[in-house]
């Protein structure tokens, strides 16, 4: 029997509708992505690890616990001090302070032509939501530029922050319980903002664990603050909780910390002994790749990291001035090293995959024009298979200044030569 067309015509938007009502098209868009990025100043990896952390361990069961690094390549041109604001600015922009220039906590002069993650979101994303939940007001006005015309006038859409200044509602005391007293403040206004206004990508920054290792040192006050720092974590995983089951969002948690500390008492920083590099990172992300199976990620990894979960474009500029490596996704490359010698450039490095079948394109500058603002003419020396692991290029003239970059197909590496007065 023929069915008229009317009547299959009928039937067909009839069970369109039907079909419509049931799966509307918000179900069929992947999850809304979103991060949170916590710095818990001042905590080596050994500590948090002796110190009993139910939370950041059920954040981990979900995720992964790595140990990790602060401080550049040690003896390099891109040793960095291990100091608090040196660190978060190495996470914010994915480089290490020869690049981003922030070498103490008097944030002198941040070179701000290296972008922060915030900056590269709100580039992209402009109707996307930033937030910085803070008790230091610098991270917010100097470290991610709300305002400054060197930032293009980036505006953070919600922040709480500043409270160190405010000694009516915070009266300081020697003991410096006050600083758990602010800190308490900043989850708790960045739980509220989670749960009420979910903001796309969020930097929460806690200081009392810091306080406490350079007052006491390895002790039990300082074991105490870190007990503190998990039950801030466990409140702030609930809020991010409630929105994944709520409004089926996805959300990205990080947490590490800037430096470590002192092998002798814990109570200093800033240096580059083992325990004062020594950091560590927890993380809801499941599909961690296979790099930190090899080596021991660095804070300028998180960088590129979050990129790829929030679907952040880095320009090719920005991605050869990258010092990071993401943790997820497909990754080509690690363990460059370059040696300069006899008109020649020596390189090496690591493919992640032992049976990758891509090629490597080795590209060479002679410029640091990007330092200032202005753009680095590359040439391609070579491309050469991945497995090949190694090449040898004509450096002629011996240049006073290269950057190598390898690019391979899922990530690149960078290394600079300098002259060796400019080494010490």
């Amino acid at each position: 029997m023929k069915i008229p067309v009317s009547t299959w015509k009928g039937a067909f938007l009839l069970v369109s509708v039907f079909l419509f009502a049931f799966h509307p098209a918000s179900a069929q868009k992947p999850p809304r992505k979103k991060t949170v990025f916590v710095i818990a100043d001042g905590i080596p990896a050994d500590v948090l690890e002796k110190v009993s952390t139910p939370s950041m361990d059920a954040i981990a069961k979900r995720g992964k616990y790595l140990r990790a690094f602060v401080g550049g390549a040690k003896n390099t041109y891109s040793e960095t001090p291990t100091i608090s604001a040196v660190g978060y600015n190495s996470l914010l922009t994915g480089t290490w302070a020869n690049k981003h220039n922030v070498w103490d906590n008097d944030i002198a002069a941040p070179n701000y032509h290296y972008p922060t993650i915030f900056r590269l979101y709100k580039e992209q994303y402009p109707a996307g939501k930033i937030a910085v939940y803070s008790s230091w007001l610098d991270n917010c006005t100097r470290l991610v530029g709300d305002g400054l015309p060197q930032t293009g006038n980036l505006h953070v859409d919600y922040h709480a922050d500043g409270f160190e200044l405010d000694t009516l509602r915070f009266p300081h005391d020697t003991q410096r319980d006050f600083m758990h007293r602010i800190d308490e403040t900043v989850v708790d206004a960045a739980v509220n903002g989670i749960r009420t206004q979910a903001p796309d990508l969020t930097w929460v920054y806690l200081e009392y664990t810091d306080d406490m290792g350079h007052m006491y040192g390895d002790s039990e006050p300082f074991y105490k603050a870190v007990g503190m720092l998990d039950a801030q974590m466990g409140r702030l995983w609930s809020a991010i909780r409630y929105r994944e089951q709520a409004f089926g969002e996805e959300w990205l948690l990080v947490i590490t910390t800037d430096h470590g500390r002192s092998e002798k008492d814990g109570k200093g920083h800033g240096g580059q002994s083992d325990r004062q590099r020594s950091t560590w990172m927890v993380t809801s992300l499941a599909n961690i790749n296979a790099y930190p199976n090899f080596r021991k990620p660095g804070i300028v990894d998180i960088f590129p990291t979050i990129a790829r979960f929030m679907q952040i474009q880095v320009p090719d500029a920005v991605r050869r001035e990258t010092d990071g490596i993401p943790l997820t996704g497909p990754v080509s490359l690690i363990d460059m090293q370059v040696n300069a010698f006899q008109n020649k450039l020596d390189i090496e490095w690591t493919p992640l995959n032992p049976a990758d079948k891509s090629t490597v394109k080795i590209w060479i500058s002679n410029s640091n024009q990007y330092k200032t603002g202005g753009k680095d003419d590359y040439t391609l020396a070579a491309e050469v298979p991945a497995s090949q692991r190694h090449a040898s290029i004509p450096w002629a003239n011996h240049p006073e200044f290269t950057k190598i970059v390898l690019e391979g197909v899922d990530n690149s590496l960078n290394r600079w030569v300098l002259p060796p007065v400019a080494k010490q």
